[in-house]
């Protein structure tokens, strides 16, 4: 483990909070910060296994006291709301570039063969396909806009039998004006890349097919260039477990995925 990025995870946790004025609890212990590090880290090295994250960290010296794992849990589940926040703001101050990158990774809660029995989502509308791995799963589907340096601006998870297109002006209503996006095959729609240009003046620039016409030169060379920024986000948010997820709850869940994007934020802000 890199004691340098622990550390700016740290920091750049409890100064959000100072700054909101959010305070822990007087007889806590481990404050919330702490408390969130410790998900990021688990996202980080552990492939989002927070029992071992927290006993290796406790045993390292990097928490001010000890805590056992149900309270570490349900002090985690009251700072859900934190973990959302954290991403979102982060990705606000890096959404003024004028280059960004769309795509979408399967969030699968469960085999397929479990689908039946599943108790956190139900319903056909779950049930999605990976175009990339050429396989189904049930779930969810998470929706990133990344910069070139793999930095997340803006995320959406939607169920998984939701089309790519379904978000992306939500995704972008915040970009900057003349910004371009670039994305894969999916994005194909010329209702929608109108739509953005003329409504948000944000340029839609995807991967064309074999039988469409080619964009110009420039952004044909570009869209080849910056299609690999995204393919390594997906990979370290695979890394790190994404697509295996054990939770009991739909927020628990969601934790997860959080402290996945702030792990990849982190990771790739140098």
């Amino acid at each position: 483990m890199n004691d340098t990025w622990i550390v700016t995870v740290f920091v750049i946790t409890d100064d959000l909070m100072h700054y909101l004025e959010h305070s822990s609890h007087v007889l806590a212990q481990v404050p919330d910060p702490e408390i969130v590090t410790v998900a990021v880290v688990a996202a980080k090295y552990f492939q989002n296994n927070h029992e071992r994250a927290l006993y290796v960290l406790q045993q390292l010296g990097f928490l001010s006291g000890t805590i056992s794992v149900s309270r570490f849990n349900r002090r985690l589940h009251a700072l859900a709301d934190w973990l959302m926040f954290i991403p979102t703001t982060l990705g606000e101050i890096f959404a003024d570039g004028e280059v960004f990158v769309i795509d979408s990774i399967p969030a699968p809660v469960c085999r397929r063969v479990r689908a039946r029995r599943c108790r956190k989502v139900r319903g056909r509308v779950f049930c999605g396909y990976c175009a990339a791995k050429k396989e189904k799963f049930f779930g969810w589907r998470l929706h990133l806009v990344c910069t070139p340096e793999g930095i997340p601006v803006n995320f959406a998870m939607l169920p998984a039998s939701f089309h790519d297109l379904t978000p992306v002006h939500e995704l972008t209503a915040n970009l900057s004006p003349d910004s371009r996006v670039f994305g894969d095959k999916a994005f194909n729609s010329a209702p929608d890349e109108s739509t953005l240009f003329n409504d948000l003046g944000v340029k839609l620039i995807p991967v064309r097919k074999v039988n469409m016409k080619p964009h110009t030169w420039l952004d044909e060379i570009d869209c080849r260039d910056y299609r690999h920024t995204i393919e390594n986000v997906n990979s370290q948010l695979e890394s790190m477990g994404v697509q295996r997820l054990h939770a009991r709850t739909n927020v628990g869940f969601e934790i997860k995925v959080h402290a996945s994007l702030i792990a990849v934020t982190c990771t790739n802000l140098n």
